[in-house]
């Protein structure tokens, strides 16, 4: 490439777009440590106690006692933020899924919902992917969904990872179009 444009090696990439790229022995990690605190301090939460989960379970967002926001932008902005965090935290994909499902009008109980998360970050800030150099290049793919979990359109969710020996390549949360009559369709 040198040869045909005019280029500068800067060296191995150790911060780009927000991720944090740590490299050993081992492989690679990619982290966002840095994007966790500048999340922290933008809701003035750097001094919160940290959550060991990342959301209740059976968490819904049915509840029509709790208020409707009534400026949704800071919401829709964290879970903007939220969702970059999935590009190295397969583990955040189900709960953010859920949000963003609510962001067209957020209610209090979404709100709390996305600073619990934003908690749970602070209890894993260097969590990521691990690119490991010595692993098997098998290709596993795992898959599961629920059945009719949105109480409002009875629809599933489905949600898949695909490793190449211990490291992740894609992983997906969705909804799914169609209502299924019963979890082997919604598995199907």
């Amino acid at each position: 490439m040198d040869d045909m444009f005019k280029i500068k090696d800067l060296g191995p990439p150790k911060y780009f777009l927000g991720l944090e790229v740590h490299r050993s022995v081992d492989g690679i990690l990619l982290s966002q440590h840095k994007y966790i605190t500048d999340i922290l301090i933008d809701t003035e939460m750097q001094d919160c106690k940290p959550s060991p989960t990342l959301m209740e379970a059976q968490c819904h967002f049915d509840d029509p006692s709790s208020p409707i926001l009534a400026d949704p932008s800071s919401y829709r902005i964290l879970v903007g933020r939220l969702v970059y965090f999935t590009v190295t935290r397969p583990d955040l994909s189900f709960a953010v899924n859920c949000l963003s499902q609510h962001i067209h009008e957020p209610r209090q109980e979404n709100l709390d919902a996305a600073l619990h998360i934003v908690r749970y970050l602070k209890g894993t800030p260097l969590h990521g992917i691990s690119l490991s150099s010595n692993s098997n290049l098998v290709l596993n793919g795992y898959s599961d969904s629920d059945w009719a979990s949105c109480p409002v359109t009875r629809q599933s969710t489905t949600g898949y990872i695909t490793l190449l020996g211990s490291s992740p390549l894609s992983w997906k949360t969705k909804k799914q179009l169609t209502v299924s009559c019963s979890s082997a369709k919604a598995e199907y």
